[in-house]
């Protein structure tokens, strides 16, 4: 399987698994374990390599040879003997216990090399200590250690792509576990749309330069460090150039940098991460046994960072500190800004920072409103990016990220109010891909976009007395609606109101016309179908076949470059080659908004790239593969995977059948619908007799009446057969229902007959696929819905502009004219009707007066 059901099916299980340890606890032992793995792993791979044969692993690999340890150490930073590894593990059966885990771990730790421990040390600290919470006793402990081991020895760690499945299951779990740890999870997560969208204005500003250092002063699990490497890499020719510094408070977070940097395929060389206090234990770093050979005054091309926000700190005697005597100290209640000139002060010259902080830094006065007008006329700060609220777990608090430089050849600062674009998912806002890459083009290119973005002047920012809250910059707010008294009295729609569509009367010049008759600034329907109007307009249709044939060449792009050339292309850098194309496509389209597009397309992508990973390591024939289709069931009270038929390794079984196999498709889902329409005939003819021949068959109708017990039904007739002239329509009705129910037996068989014939005529379908016929399926599976998907845009802004024009029509079609007859019709006819009343006389002269106030006699 690819790796996201790979990633999902791991997460299912392993939050079964983890019963009532909490999930941020249980993190730690899933990916310790997975660690280890990869480590034990790794080394079989490199003896491997140096020629060892298995039977050597097994005979040679231990302690007591320190030629082996010794050259295992020199490469590796590390040295695992045969019978610790995690596949001796495996081969040991019922005799594994988790005393074979302590045993390893403990000697892990023994015979790290002195080069590597600030790599290693005491990295499995957390699962060692941890074990005896897996159960109350060894029996349980064992099991529940076994039980983990067995559900992560699927993860393939031993190919060229491996560090991204790795990379990309373990940043999943994570993910997942911070969904499920609360407040917790901010200490170690940051969400991956937000790390992605730092991490790329970071790559964009070094793109070009051959070696690179990156820092994370928070690191948490170390994801903001390897997205910003990852990112970087792409426009470098070596990504080993890239040196990785990371800072984080807690142990057992500061291993989840660790193990994540080293599982991402980081030369461990590359990574130096400290365990302590930033604001307290600042570099310059130097070991105590080496000072002069480990200094290192640390300044970085880049700075990442999501510190803990407005946490106290201890700003006593710190004045001096060179991080903060520029600018000034952040008050004793907030450190956001202490972190934020602890991250500036580690920049080169040349350098870019990111940094997440809460609203509250921009306009808070005091201590941080000297650092901010310090900040400003030094010119450090780049860009501000207002985020959505409710976009990090735990808390809910709108966030900004903050982009500054050392030395900037512009003055002014970018403001960006990107609180709006983002999709609900659970409780929580996420960012679209579409967001991210708006945002990045934005920064990157310097834009000011209207209600979006703005280049503020440093004057202005003075002026504002070096308050930087987004609004006063920036106006995102949807304008309120208005009413035009005159048209609210006389009708027609008001001159103004129709211009907020002018983007659209500059696309279709004759569209205005052909919509509407003008008098003094106020217009009126020609023709009140504005659907029709608008799509018989001859420049609406000139846009759609415009159009249509700007984007034809875009499949025949996406085929010949995913499915001819498959075997050539990177995914990702595909994938980026492609928005491009995409964007470019849009350059000379109006209206529409490009962004929307990339959306669509990177969606269907993130599909296309999962099936694409299996058929460039498996190459053309992975197609040709069937999958057993497990489900869950319940077993003895318990859940197991069982297998229900098969699906497609690449194929989508629902595309080859609906190919391939339309007249099997076509008779089964017939059958299957008259299936459906046979209870509603039986309860058609329920329903045609009367309460008393309902009675008469209750006998055939259950507890509740409202269904047939059908096996009463020939008893009951013999019943009625003796007076057969008064139950005529009864047992009518009842040998009809009776033909439905044998009908239904026999449909229900054929069913399930059909649906397994089909399964199996799939099955061997795709078995039997040539190259051509797997390419053309190819071709409808991974390209058609984007061509769909795309062709449908210029339908669904039409659709939009049709929508805003009835409303417009609607609010302005009744008159306060017209409301003021209609009244005055309804008084008239009241007044008739209560004139047409007789009753007692003190009534009637009630009735006459209320007629006197309704404008009658």
């Amino acid at each position: 399987m690819n790796k996201q059901k790979l990633a999902a099916k791991i997460w299912e299980s392993a939050n079964k698994m983890r019963s009532k340890i909490e999930a941020n606890e249980y993190k730690d032992y899933i990916l310790g374990f997975i660690f280890y793995k990869f480590l034990s792993d790794q080394e079989e791979r490199f003896l491997l390599q140096r020629e060892y044969r298995p039977e050597d692993i097994r005979d040679y690999v231990n302690e007591d040879d320190p030629e082996t340890v010794k050259m295992v150490q020199d490469n590796l930073g590390y040295f695992i003997a045969y019978k610790d590894m995690f596949s001796t593990w495996l081969d040991m059966g019922s005799d594994f216990t988790v005393d074979n885990v302590r045993t390893a771990l403990s000697s892990f730790t023994r015979l790290i090399s002195p080069s590597h421990k600030m790599v290693f040390d005491k990295i499995f600290n957390i699962l060692e200590t941890g074990l005896s919470k897996l159960g109350e006793n060894t029996k349980s402990q064992t099991k529940a250690v076994r039980d983990l081991i067995q559900l992560i020895k699927d993860i393939p760690m031993d190919g060229k792509q491996d560090y991204d499945v790795l990379g990309f299951i373990y940043e999943y779990l994570i993910g997942q576990f911070a969904a499920n740890a609360g407040k917790k999870a901010g200490e170690f997560y940051t969400p991956h749309e937000v790390s992605q969208l730092m991490s790329e204005i970071i790559a964009h500003y070094l793109r070009g330069r051959e070696e690179i250092s990156i820092y994370d002063p928070t690191s948490g699990s170390g994801s903001l460090l390897i997205n910003i490497g990852h990112a970087a890499a792409k426009y470098m020719k070596d990504p080993n150039k890239i040196r990785y510094y990371a800072q984080e408070l807690k142990q057992n977070t500061y291993n989840l940098t660790r193990m994540n940097l080293v599982m991402r395929g980081i030369l461990p060389d590359n990574i130096i991460a400290r365990n302590g206090d930033t604001l307290e234990e600042d570099w310059p770093y130097f070991d105590e046994s080496d000072p002069t050979g480990t200094y290192d005054p640390l300044y970085v091309d880049a700075v990442v960072s999501n510190p803990p926000y407005s946490q106290q700190w201890d700003p006593e005697g710190k004045e001096n500190d060179p991080r903060y005597s520029r600018f000034g100290l952040a008050p004793k209640s907030k450190a956001d800004y202490a972190f934020l000139l602890h991250d500036l002060y580690h920049l080169k010259p040349d350098g870019m920072m990111n940094i997440v902080l809460p609203h509250g830094v921009l306009f808070r006065g005091g201590e941080e409103g000297t650092i901010r007008k310090n900040l400003v006329e030094f010119n450090h700060i780049d860009a501000i990016i207002g985020l959505p609220a409710n976009i990090f777990f735990g808390t809910g608090i709108p966030t900004i990220i903050m982009v500054l430089r050392q030395k900037r050849e512009n003055t002014d600062v970018l403001i960006v109010d990107a609180s709006k674009g983002f999709t609900k998912e659970g409780k929580n806002n996420r960012l679209r891909a579409s967001d991210i890459r708006r945002m990045v083009d934005t920064v990157v290119n310097r834009r000011d976009v209207p209600h979006y973005a703005r280049k503020v002047s440093r004057e202005e920012i003075r002026a504002n007395d070096y308050n930087l809250n987004i609004p006063r910059y920036v106006d995102s707010s949807e304008p309120a609606e208005s009413w035009d008294i005159y048209a609210t009295m006389f009708g027609g729609i008001p001159e103004n109101e129709l211009a907020v569509l002018q983007p659209y009367w500059d696309t279709f010049p004759t569209l205005k016309e052909d919509l509407f008759v003008s008098s003094q600034g106020y217009f009126r329907l020609k023709n009140p179908d504005i659907r029709k109007a608008v799509e018989d307009n001859l420049d609406v249709r000139g846009f759609q076949e415009k159009y249509t044939q700007n984007f034809s060449d875009f499949p025949k792009y996406l085929y010949h470059t995913l499915i001819e050339d498959m075997d050539k292309i990177t995914i990702v850098q595909m994938e980026e080659e492609a928005t491009q194309e995409l964007f470019q496509h849009f350059s000379t389209v109006s209206l529409l908004d490009p962004y929307e597009a990339y959306e669509l397309f990177h969606n269907q992508y993130g599909r296309i790239a999962g099936e694409l990973e299996l058929l460039q390591g498996e190459g053309l024939k992975a197609a040709n593969k069937v999958d057993p289709h497990m489900v869950v069931k319940k077993k003895n009270g318990k859940d197991v995977e069982v297998q229900e038929g098969w699906q497609g390794h690449v194929l989508s079984f629902d595309l080859v059948q609906k190919t391939c196999l339309k007249e099997q498709l076509e008779d089964l889902q017939n059958k299957q619908n008259r299936l459906q329409e046979i209870p509603e005939e039986i309860q058609s003819q329920l329903d045609e007799m009367t309460e008393d021949e309902k009675e008469s068959i209750a006998p055939a109708l259950n507890d509740n009446g409202d269904a047939f017990v059908v096996k009463n039904i020939p008893a009951l007739c013999r019943e009625l057969e003796k007076d057969r002239e008064e139950n005529q329509s009864v047992l009518t009705v009842l040998q009809q229902v009776e033909s439905l129910d044998k009908e239904e037996k026999s449909l229900k068989r054929a069913v399930k007959e059909g649906e397994e014939k089909l399964v199996e005529l799939t099955r061997e379908k795709i078995q039997s696929l040539t190259p051509e016929e797997i390419r053309q399926l190819l071709d409808l599976q991974w390209i058609r819905p984007i061509a769909d998907q795309l062709a449908q845009m210029p339908v669904a802004l039409l659709d939009t502009l049709i929508r805003k024009l009835q409303d417009l029509s609607k609010k302005y079609a009744e008159t306060l004219d017209d409301v003021e007859q209609d009244i005055q019709q309804t008084e008239q006819e009241l007044n008739r009707m209560l004139g047409e009343l007789t009753g007692p006389e003190m009534d009637l002269k009630g009735i006459a007066e209320l007629q006197k106030l309704l404008g009658g006699k």
